[in-house]
């Protein structure tokens, strides 16, 4: 793939970001190559941290086996989380900072120390992790009408929007994540059922897949890092005026609601 299929992918995606107004998808430009659409995403991410941006941790997708065949991909993706992503339980988030937006529920992860190694194991994983918390995600993409293949959402920061962390906080061996179920409600309506076994049989499972791809591209995972660890569900469609609650057996809930009016300070 030449540098400048890359350049022109990567202004694509980032010109549908500033403009709010979505792109046609990049495969025309990429084809369906990993590697060149996570040349794509590691451009706009340089760009945004040389803009100001501030990197918080990282965002795991297609952790869903159904979703994975539908898309013809044997295993996860990653996108990088910025600080200006990041909105407080129960806060409102301006309908104009999300860009076709869909709502799904997570579990949370936050870190205490490094995962520097390629090799890392499950235990060492454990070990690193701080405590878990419920958290909801709402992706978004750049992509007109999600019309998306694998190297798409890749290129588009695994189809990233903002996330809200709930709680209460617990630690690892206070919670059967594998076990949980989850309800994700929009206006007061479930809307999305699910489970820590939909999130690749164990969100944990997720995490360790992440730290061992990034500590083997260079760049791993840090103390202090949040994780989103995939779906427990399906995505839920959101619309202005929207209030959603995800609450998660034996680890706590999270709220947010969506604006309807006026644009957010977080706004890249």
């Amino acid at each position: 793939m030449s540098a400048e299929q890359i350049i022109e992918a990567a202004d694509r995606l980032s010109d549908a970001a500033r403009t709010g107004v979505p792109c046609e998808p990049v495969r025309d430009l990429i084809g369906l190559d990993l590697q060149a659409a996570y040349e794509v995403q590691f451009l706009n991410t340089r760009r945004a941290v040389e803009s100001g941006r501030r990197l918080v941790g990282r965002k795991i997708g297609l952790t869903s086996r159904a979703v994975q065949q539908q898309l013809g991909v044997g295993q996860p993706d990653f996108g990088v989380l910025f600080a200006d992503m990041e909105y407080g339980d129960g806060e409102e988030v301006p309908f104009a900072r999300l860009l076709q937006p869909k709502a799904e529920a997570e579990v949370a992860f936050v870190l205490k120390s490094d995962l520097a190694e390629p090799d890392v194991t499950p235990t060492e994983v454990c070990r690193a992790i701080d405590y878990v918390a419920p958290a909801i995600e709402i992706v978004g993409s750049r992509v007109k009408n999600w019309d998306i293949r694998i190297s798409d959402t890749i290129a588009d920061n695994a189809s990233s929007g903002v996330y809200v962390v709930g709680g209460p906080i617990r630690r690892l061996d206070d919670v059967d994540l594998a076990g949980v179920g989850m309800v994700l409600d929009r206006n007061a309506i479930a809307a999305s059922f699910g489970g820590g076994a939909a999130c690749l049989g164990n969100p944990l499972t997720a995490v360790l897949w992440l730290a061992r791809t990034c500590a083997g591209l260079g760049t791993p995972l840090k103390a202090g890092d949040v994780v989103l660890s995939g779906a427990l569900g399906p995505m839920v469609p959101v619309v202005p005026g929207d209030v959603l609650e995800a609450r998660i057996a034996g680890l706590g809930s999270v709220k947010v609601s969506i604006g309807t009016l006026g644009t957010s300070e977080k706004q890249a």
